[in-house]
């Protein structure tokens, strides 16, 4: 059964319209790497390939950035949802570091990418409330170990947070160098890059089955149409379970509203990214055209999911945490929705290979900082084709 990617009434398609119109594939196809997934992750693959001169397939059983990518709230944050601290427990302290740096310069990349695409990308700050007094320590020595391995970071205390934001919170992180961007438009603007470059790019065409073959893939569709390459990319996100049988992370729901624009942000600091320590945590940004995007309430991924009914309790529920925070400003919902995302034991995504599919390479950008992982992903892969072993792969592997 087909997993729904989201439900309600997602903002980005609505206010971006039909930007790309591409074919389904009606003839076969031979190339250097097919693409299996035509969302964010998907085009920033296709792009860095076809800028490196591979030739490029990309096929999607979905229109084009309308499952996961259509849902995502668009933060661009370099830390993930597993503090610097829980990390390297896990994976030690210079490989957490160092994750962490590759998402600072993934942003970088994203804003170069974005210049061309007017998908509102802009740099913000963000501010990591602790959500009880007893989450102040913590937090504390999260600031002092993030400072001490060179990220810009500052410690604000209650009074700091009042005086800047008006609000109390016993302590919170203030980060710079994050950001925000419209990824459905940033999906097509890749996308239409990669076509530029001589990629081929075809929707609502399902992969129906793949046969690994000596010195290639040919992956089969429901049309009856076959791609042969010499080497596959997995980039189909949370339905990757479902097409490859390679499921490594855990699903949730997540609960989204957006607000009608609001004639004044001067009450909003730097627009900043607002988070906490709480879990699940309720998350926070503007948009270019005035607007105030609130997520949280994540739940276990179920069929639950999609009721029209619990949209609207979530969105009731989300609305009171904002109202706590800002409770003299008011806002209009204009559209919510109820997005899937995974995570992972340890906070980072799954890039690379594995034995029992040999020639394909898996881009499965778990966590809350898809979009991040994925450009990190883009350039581990082009490099996964050319030969060229990267020494940050290790960090994403499977095997890790």
């Amino acid at each position: 059964m087909s997993m729904d990617l989201r439900t309600g009434a997602a903002f980005w398609p609505i206010k971006n319209g039909l930007i790309s119109v591409y074919p389904a594939l009606d003839c076969d196809e031979t190339c250097d790497v097919v693409i299996v997934g035509a969302g964010i992750t998907g085009a920033l693959v296709a792009e860095r390939l076809s800028k490196s001169g591979c030739d490029v397939v990309v096929v999607d059983r979905h229109d084009v950035a309308t499952g996961s990518t259509a849902a995502t709230t668009g933060l661009l944050q370099y830390e993930t949802d597993t503090s610097l601290t829980e990390l390297a427990s896990h994976v030690g302290i210079d490989r957490a570091v160092r994750s962490w740096q590759l998402g600072r310069a993934a942003i970088d990349d994203i804003e170069a990418l974005s210049q061309d695409c007017g998908c509102g990308f802009a740099r913000r700050p963000s501010l990591y409330m602790a959500s009880s007094r007893w989450d102040v320590q913590a937090l504390k020595a999260e600031c002092a170990l993030r400072h001490e391995h060179g990220f810009d970071v500052s410690w604000m205390d209650r009074a700091a947070i009042a005086k800047v934001f008006g609000f109390t919170r016993h302590g919170a992180i203030f980060s710079r160098a994050d950001g925000e961007v419209d990824a459905y438009r940033l999906t097509h603007g890749l996308l239409a890059e990669a076509s530029r470059l001589g990629a081929r790019i075809y929707d609502r065409t399902n992969v129906s089955h793949v046969r690994t073959e000596p010195g290639g893939v040919t992956i089969e569709t429901d049309r009856g149409t076959t791609v042969r390459a010499r080497r596959l990319v997995v980039a189909s996100g949370y339905e990757v379970a479902e097409q490859f049988g390679r499921d490594q992370g855990d699903l949730h729901s997540t609960w989204v509203f957006i607000s009608e624009p609001v004639a004044d942000l001067s009450w909003w600091p730097d627009r900043c990214l607002i988070w906490e320590t709480r879990r699940p945590y309720t998350y926070l940004r503007t948009t270019s055209d005035g607007r105030v995007l609130v997520g949280g309430e994540d739940e276990g991924w179920s069929r639950h999911h999609e009721n029209t009914r619990l949209l609207r309790n979530k969105t009731e529920r989300l609305m009171k945490r904002f109202s706590a925070l800002f409770p003299d400003v008011r806002l209009e919902v204009a559209y919510a929705w109820a997005g899937v995302f995974g995570t992972t034991k340890d906070g980072l995504p799954y890039i690379g290979t594995v034995p029992e599919h040999p020639n394909t390479c898996f881009a499965l950008g778990y966590g809350g900082n898809g979009i991040t992982f994925s450009t990190i992903a883009a350039d581990l892969i082009r490099d996964w084709w050319a030969g060229h072993p990267n020494p940050d792969a290790e960090l994403f592997s499977f095997a890790r």
